[in-house]
């Protein structure tokens, strides 16, 4: 079997690469990214199995290439071409699945539903750790609901690294920027809400070593599904918030337009701005931590529901709480994004991801497999007692 992904050199891919190797489920892992150079580093550190390969995923025949014979896609380019890569996956006949669109990207993206049907193909989008893992917990923490009357999503970082840069990006800069600007979406009474990008900040206290952390409402995948999918559709209310050390500076870099991609003229060079600020993150080495630095940051997700069961009213939460890798000079963000996509890959490919057409992670993913998998890989999960809120008793990693 042969596992392909798609943007295989960048801080997320090369993860991928590497605990698909580390699996062992794949004959032959390929890290294919437009920069060869890149895709050959990923290869040569995932191992024997894994090979590097030149694909430009805005040219159809490029991806056709890398696509053919392959068992799955895993897809981790950045999300504005999702949806080209859904197409090549179509055209080349090859499951599918990625690590999140933005909220907008995903509602066009589950548009293809039923081509995917037809072709007997499945894919799945916002298969990453927010979203993904952030949407198979929300299943874990609502299937035995009989409505919800509110889930919130809250996402939490924090950097203890010493000696590390001040500014470094572990996922990409365009998304994040544009996470920083675009109008969130909120699910409430029935429909869709567009509300100002920060906008709702909350102090929240996450357990350790985050902390209380203040949280903003930005644009989001979850929203996109998960109001239609828990519960069967009976989700009053459904928001995400995020923040952490550094959120404040993303929002001013993308005040400043430094995330657009309309170019401004340069000493008579047309320049889009993110192509500038991903050369110059480029140029200084802040794409990802510097050799040499031994990474100490750490991120939690924190699932707050409320709802109904036999008349009765729930509080519950469900968290996750991601470490770095730093044996494999991973971050976080890099680590948990990556190993998240490769579970769904290896779970698609051993049929325990079964179904045709284009099925959202909480639909497509069995929680307790996927959890199991996770902890293989020192990722804890957890889910405070249904007839209690969560109290200080509870501790991520105890049982269910």
């Amino acid at each position: 079997m042969r596992a392909v992904v798609l943007g295989g050199g960048g801080l997320t891919g090369r993860c991928a690469v590497r605990d698909l190797v580390r699996g062992g489920r794949f004959t032959e892992v390929v890290a294919a990214d437009l920069d060869r150079g890149l895709a050959e580093a990923a290869a040569r550190a995932a191992g024997p199995t894994a090979r590097a390969e030149t694909c430009d995923v805005r040219s159809a025949p490029s991806l056709r290439n890398a696509l053919t014979g392959a068992t799955v896609c895993v897809n981790a380019v950045q999300y504005t071409f999702n949806l080209e890569v859904m197409r090549g996956c179509l055209d080349a006949g090859v499951p599918y699945l990625d690590f999140g669109g933005l909220f907008h990207t995903t509602r066009r993206q589950m548009r293809l539903d039923e081509e995917f049907r037809q072709a007997q193909l499945l894919a799945i989008p916002g298969m990453g750790q927010v979203p993904g893992a952030s949407n198979i917990l929300a299943r874990a923490a609502t299937e035995d609901l009989d409505s919800v009357e509110s889930l919130v999503i809250r996402d939490g970082w924090r950097d203890l690294t010493e000696n590390g840069p001040e500014v470094v990006f572990t996922w990409s800069p365009s998304t994040f920027l544009d996470e920083m600007v675009l109008p969130a979406q909120v699910w409430d009474s029935g429909r869709y809400h567009e509300v100002p990008a920060m906008s709702g900040g909350e102090e929240f206290d996450f357990p350790e070593p985050i902390g209380r952390t203040r949280v903003y409402r930005t644009l989001h995948s979850e929203p996109a599904t998960l109001p239609a999918t828990l519960s069967k559709g009976n989700v009053a209310h459904c928001e995400w918030k995020e923040g952490g050390p550094g959120i404040e500076m993303l929002r001013s870099l993308a005040l400043l337009g430094l995330g657009g991609s309309e170019p401004i003229e340069v000493n008579g060079h047309p320049v889009p701005p993110k192509e500038f600020l991903l050369a110059l993150l480029r140029q200084r080495g802040l794409l990802g931590y510097p050799a040499g630095v031994t990474i100490d940051d750490w991120e939690v997700v924190d699932l707050e529901v409320k709802g109904r069961k036999g008349g009765q009213t729930i509080v519950r939460h469900a968290q996750a709480r991601f470490p770095p890798k730093p044996e494999w000079h991973l971050s976080a963000t890099e680590y948990a994004v990556g190993v998240c996509g490769a579970i769904g890959a290896e779970m698609i490919a051993g049929g325990l991801a079964s179904g045709f057409g284009v099925v959202p992670p909480e639909l497509a993913i069995l929680p307790e497999p996927f959890r199991a998998a996770l902890r293989e890989r020192g990722i804890e999960s957890a889910l405070s007692p249904p007839e209690a809120p969560l109290g200080p008793e509870f501790r991520l990693g105890a049982k269910r």
